[in-house]
């Protein structure tokens, strides 16, 4: 479904969810009652009642952001000083809070744990500007990873994300007001996607990080059949092939990674591998899992910007060589073996 323009989202769907997280709270019993009298007649432990304070708890989430987020919109003169380092960093403070809470909730009534296995990486401690290239799998992944950088790591992310999740009026207004860049591929005029995320990954500072999915999207099986096909397409065979051997992701499409590299090439890279969401590909699927109690296992790798090849098909042939090895570490991880595997 085609996104409607700022000013409708603005004025219709940040309001609406305002309103409509003000009406669920006050008629929150109701609902309370009408989940509790369901959930003996299905299956899990109370998976009715999760599903409803979850639901409860994100869309009051998504209206609090708002209203702080309008809060800070006064604070910076109604706009005038948006962009002032200060309200900036407003910005990133307050996005590390509300990710704060939402993770507390989805503990508490999910069961859902994340654990970072091997060495911390760099981006550990800030000191120079890193490109994160991250694996798409599973239902809010992105926020974990952004959660993590920017509690765990005190980071300051730029993010390319798809157009689509503007639909989300707090993800709307708080990411457009920072330096990230929505995507919707074969639909923008002016800037190619290649053009906004090198314009995206320049002039990165010490604490900042350039966050991509290579993949363009969450792992499917279909997705992943597609992708080889469409590599084939394009006659490249040599990568076909090499996507068929990695069966957990999706090939990766190294345009932004070598955009990126050209804008900041000071910059390190960090390769971010996860498991634990895999199984949870459609709606059906999250409901299945719900209660979760799922761990999450995270992977960090560290590449220093001198360990980065310079040449653009070494680039690319790294970028598959990377990705060969998150898929075997997805498989060891997968079956619990748990078996380190060290770097290609």
């Amino acid at each position: 479904m085609r996104l409607p323009p700022k000013w409708l989202r603005r004025v219709i769907l940040a309001p609406g969810v305002v309103l409509l997280a003000a009406l669920v709270v006050t008629t929150l019993p109701v609902w309370v009652f009408i989940a509790a009298a369901a959930s003996p007649l299905v299956p899990g432990y109370l998976r009715p009642l999760r599903v409803l304070w979850m639901a409860c708890v994100y869309l009051v989430w998504d209206a609090a952001a708002l209203i702080a987020l309008f809060a800070l919109w006064v604070a910076s003169g109604f706009g005038w000083k948006l962009q002032s380092p200060r309200i900036q960093r407003a910005h990133y403070v307050l996005v590390g809070w509300f990710l704060t809470i939402l993770f507390w909730q989805v503990r508490w009534a999910l069961r859902l744990r994340i654990d970072v296995v091997g060495s911390n990486p760099d981006i550990a401690q800030p000191g120079r500007p890193e490109l994160v290239l991250c694996r798409h799998a599973g239902p809010g992944d992105s926020f974990i990873l952004i959660h993590a950088l920017v509690n765990w790591y005190d980071r300051e992310p730029r993010i390319v994300l798809k157009d689509t999740l503007q639909w989300d009026p707090a993800v709307d207004v708080m990411l457009n007001r920072l330096p990230n860049r929505f995507v919707a591929p074969g639909r923008e005029p002016g800037e190619s996607m290649t053009e906004q995320i090198r314009n995206l990954a320049v002039d990165l500072d010490d604490d900042d990080v350039f966050v991509i999915f290579p993949e363009g999207g969450n792992f499917t099986p279909r997705r992943r059949v597609r992708a080889i096909e469409r590599l084939r397409s394009l006659g490249l065979e040599k990568m076909a092939v090499r996507a068929e051997a990695m069966q957990h992701v999706l090939a990766p499409q190294p345009g932004g990674l070598l955009a990126a590299l050209e804008a900041a090439p000071d910059a390190g890279v960090i390769f971010v591998a996860h498991t634990g969401l895999d199984r949870m590909l459609t709606v059906t699927d999250v409901w299945r899992e719900l209660p979760m109690d799922k761990r999450i296992v995270m992977r960090f790798w560290s590449v220093p910007p001198e360990e980065v090849p310079s040449g653009r098909q070494e680039r690319i042939d790294w970028l598959y060589d990377w990705w060969a090895h998150i898929d075997r570490w997805i498989e060891a991880n997968r079956t619990g073996t748990g078996a380190p595997i060290a770097p290609d």
